[in-house]
């Protein structure tokens, strides 16, 4: 299933921008480089084809980032901030059982808004060609595995169990789209039971399964996603 990057939220242009020259914002060389790096990978994130692709000039991109280098950090922090931050913070959500902590996890993987699967490919095919890239990747994947851990634990599961139990589901969902299978999220959905019993070994209420089909109901429809 594609996923599209999320949008990024649009902010005001840098105040020494000279008056009738602001074609372009800092969003939008971000969001296209974002876009190129999903599509092409980040040897094809160069400022001159950015440039000649929002038909501005190259020198304009240095308004706003120093250098490629300060582009290529961004297009990190924006991963960290929208793909790691929506895994974290969804485990860490107070729910009343483990099941349901799980079924308002896979909220994440349900809205591309929440967790872009390309995105997180394109890091992880970037972080084979970059030492220090790969190390910045290792440690949100630790931070992930972390906070599955924590929800596993605050749930009554044993130290061993609950680290042990994060790690499958962690990997499971991160090799199911480095997979790339084409299984309809309607068919994902219709195992959501089977997939909650197996991740947590309990069987999840029904209520807890129709919510996550009530919250994947518009993408379902193709009214998000």
């Amino acid at each position: 299933m594609i996923r599209r990057t999320a949008r990024l939220a649009r902010t005001d242009p840098p105040a020494d921008l000279p008056p009738g020259n602001i074609k372009v914002t800092r969003e939008d060389w971000l969001q296209l480089a974002l876009d190129i790096l999903v599509s092409d990978g980040i040897g094809e994130v160069k400022v001159l084809k950015l440039a000649d692709r929002l038909g501005v000039s190259r020198s304009s991109f240095y308004w706003y980032f120093k250098s490629r280098q300060d582009l290529c950090d961004a297009l990190l922090d924006h991963w960290d901030a929208t793909n790691t931050r929506a895994i974290t913070s969804h485990a860490e959500a107070p729910q009343p059982t483990i099941t349901a902590a799980v079924a308002h996890l896979f909220r994440c993987f349900v809205d591309p808004d929440l967790f872009s699967p390309q995105l997180d490919f394109a890091i992880r095919e970037w972080s084979r060609r970059s030492g220090p890239v790969r190390a910045i990747l290792d440690r949100a994947d630790e931070r992930r595995v972390a906070a599955l851990h924590a929800m596993f634990a605050r749930h009554g599961y044993a130290e061993r169990e609950a680290y042990v139990r994060a790690r499958i589901l962690y990997y499971m969902q991160i090799g199911y789209y480095s997979l790339e299978l084409s299984e309809p999220l309607s068919e994902r959905l219709a195992r959501t039971q089977e997939y909650l019993h197996g991740f947590t070994g309990r069987m999840p209420d029904p209520v807890e399964i129709a919510a996550l089909a009530e919250f994947a109901a518009p993408f379902l429809k193709g009214g998000k996603g």
